[in-house]
């Protein structure tokens, strides 16, 4: 039988501070989960906001195949707004620690707790609502106060049970014999929710699945309160391809539905991030990339492919003659062995002085080398910006793109922002291009400093990195963005 997979990325990830998401926004993540093969989609919290309610229902009534679940207190008008957003079940909690009894009903006892949770799950089942019943804080509760509660919970009709580490303090260990002890003592599905403040929501929640858990918490990036929660990828892959426990996650939508989720929630996913950072499937090494050229499997533990990803080889101090002659295959160039150790020694330069080495870079080193002149397709001829403290960022470009010339104009943000609009207007029509990433260093101090910018372009499949280099950062943005362009168009 598969683990039952409940992801939070609408709830509990939508906590991460700084998060906002749109009803449309929140649609379009819930249709990529779904096709994701998750199997309960948390949608929210119907009762915190009419913009919250609205997005439920229209995740409820969107067909999709998971089952549509609102986060619910012990209280009536949590349950009320659930129903009536037409979810189909509802995570209902309940304070179990002392500190959390303490703290959200004063003056309340265990016992009077317990009432609230059996009239509230009693009411929900009036409802029509599948009822997911769990002790929050139950990592620092006492352990013989949870099996009363759940076993409450269990004889006023709760579905499934919940075991929550909300403040991130349980161990592998703990959670593997907490788990044990409640598949012992209940018969229905019982799940585990893990937040990583000490960094081990994911060992946590597979522990908890050797342990015996029937469904677990996810979310995906690892989004959530604080240090997040258990990260949907970690989880999944860990649990598939290391302990042979199986999901229904298609494993090929990993990767773009957590590009999805971090275009919308605008979190950027570091780049050391297991499974889906950008430099998991990312070699620059010399004698990794010669050892991959020959087997894939020296460096990498599974395919990228396997979770919709392709591996890159990229170059820098590190680089060897392998991984140089690999990424010129790909350009569609050969050189001679002297010509290849001078492209190596240039290439090594640039990454001795501590910069980042970009497609772009590349492609130029070996094309001086090699005393190519390749047209560039795509040419700045002006620009002109307009921006000031009540006049709203516009941009005016004129481009060069094959034999045309083409006008646009853009609004923006900022002026950077608004001359990237208007170039991406101008060449629309050409070419389909997605700025995935921008970064901007001060290369000197000073108002005068000299910034580098280095952009990251895709089309389709395919990235690539860009540099523009000026005291000017919307001319240096410019600059990397049409020098992107040029190589993804070449």
């Amino acid at each position: 039988m598969s683990v039952i997979i409940l992801d939070t990325t609408l709830r509990d990830g939508e906590q991460t501070p700084g998060v906002s998401l749109s009803v449309e926004q929140k649609l379009l993540i819930a249709e990529a989960l779904d096709k994701l093969g998750v199997d309960i989609i948390e949608a929210g919290t119907a009762i915190s906001s009419e913009g919250e309610f609205k997005a439920i229902k229209a995740i409820s009534e969107a067909g999709l195949k998971a089952e549509i679940c609102s986060f619910a207190r012990i209280k009536f008008e949590d349950i009320d707004s659930a129903a009536d957003a037409n979810a189909d079940s509802i995570f209902m909690v309940a304070p179990s620690s002392d500190i959390h009894i303490a703290s959200k009903f004063p003056g309340k006892t265990r016992e009077d707790i317990i009432e609230m949770s059996v009239q509230a799950i009693e009411y929900a089942k009036e409802r029509g609502l599948i009822v997911e019943f769990g002790g929050e804080d139950a990592s620092r509760a006492d352990f013989n106060f949870i099996l009363e509660l759940y076993r409450h919970g269990v004889d006023a009709g709760a579905d499934r049970l919940t075991f929550t580490d909300t403040v991130g303090v349980f161990t592998p260990e703990r959670a593997f014999e907490t788990m044990s002890n409640l598949k012992k003592e209940f018969k229905l599905p019982v799940a585990f929710h893990g937040h990583d403040d000490f960094g081990l929501a994911t060992s946590n929640t597979v522990f908890a699945v050797k342990g015996g858990a029937d469904e677990i918490h996810v979310a995906m990036n690892g989004l959530g309160e604080r240090a997040g929660n258990a990260a949907l990828e970690e989880v999944i892959m860990a649990l598939e391809f290391l302990y042979g426990k199986k999901t229904k996650i298609n494993k090929e939508m990993i990767y773009p539905t957590s590009q999805l989720v971090e275009r919308l929630t605008r979190v950027k996913v570091p780049p050391n991030k297991a499974v889906v950072g950008e430099n998991a499937f990312r070699h620059e090494s010399g004698i990794h990339t010669s050892a991959l050229l020959k087997d894939t499997k020296t460096y990498e533990p599974i395919s990228p492919e396997i979770i919709g990803r392709r591996r890159s080889l990229v170059l820098g101090k590190h680089a060897g003659r392998a991984g140089v002659e690999a990424i010129m295959r790909e350009m569609g160039y050969k050189a001679t062995p002297e010509q290849m150790k001078e492209i190596l020694k240039r290439i090594k330069d640039i990454g001795d002085k501590g910069k980042r080495v970009t497609d772009a870079d590349v492609r130029t080193i070996v094309e001086t080398v090699l005393q190519i002149k390749k047209e560039r397709r795509v040419e700045l001829l002006d620009l002109s910006i307009v921006s000031g403290a009540n006049i709203m960022p516009t941009a005016s470009v004129k481009l060069r793109i094959g034999n045309d010339q083409v006008v646009e104009a853009g609004v923006g943000l900022g002026p950077v922002d608004a001359a990237i609009n208007a170039i991406r207007k101008a060449i629309k029509n050409y070419t389909d291009v997605e700025l995935v990433s921008y970064h901007v260093d001060a290369i000197t101090g000073g108002t005068d400093a000299l910034v580098d910018v280095i952009v990251q372009l895709k089309k389709g499949d395919k990235i690539v990195t860009a540099r523009g280099a000026r005291t000017d950062i919307i001319m240096a943005s410019v600059e990397a963005f049409i020098e992107g362009l040029n190589m993804l168009i070449s």
